[in-house]
């Protein structure tokens, strides 16, 4: 039986861009390691895994994204940069946040768009996807009230 969700893993080309992203949304950079073993081959199923990786905590230490660049074999893209949120597969990661509207001023400063609208939903939240580096989707929710 599941006793809880550990991380969210992502596949990323460029890992500095990526850790870049979700720290100025307020993740904490855990760690970073480079992966070369046999275990991660036999995991993956492939004959050699090289990866290099980076652990992202939410600032309650409650969440972790898990970010990775794959040397060994090269990473493939299986659909568009920019699939829309209907897509089949692991779409988005949701980050609860205060101060939404501060928050999605501060990611535009830098560049970041949103996917839709920042949207109230049946007076409990205000919601919002962003567009992070290689098309992740994040969404961003605030609790109202």
């Amino acid at each position: 039986m599941i006793t809880r969700m550990e991380n969210v893993g992502i596949v990323v080309e460029d890992l500095p861009a990526a850790i870049n992203f979700f720290a100025r949304l307020g993740l904490e950079l855990e760690g970073e390691v480079t992966v070369d073993q046999d275990w991660a081959a036999r995991i993956s199923g492939f004959d050699e895994v090289r990866l290099d990786v980076a652990m992202m905590r939410t600032p309650d230490g409650n969440g972790r994204v898990e970010l990775m660049s794959y040397d060994t074999p090269t990473a493939i893209r299986t659909e568009p940069v920019n699939a829309p949120a209907n897509a089949l597969g692991l779409r988005r990661v949701l980050f609860a946040v205060e101060d939404i509207e501060d928050v999605v001023a501060g990611l535009r400063a830098r560049g970041v768009e949103l996917v839709g609208e920042l949207t109230p939903v049946e007076d409990s939240y205000l919601f919002c996807y962003v567009r992070g580096p290689e098309g992740i989707i994040v969404a961003l929710a605030e609790k109202l009230g």
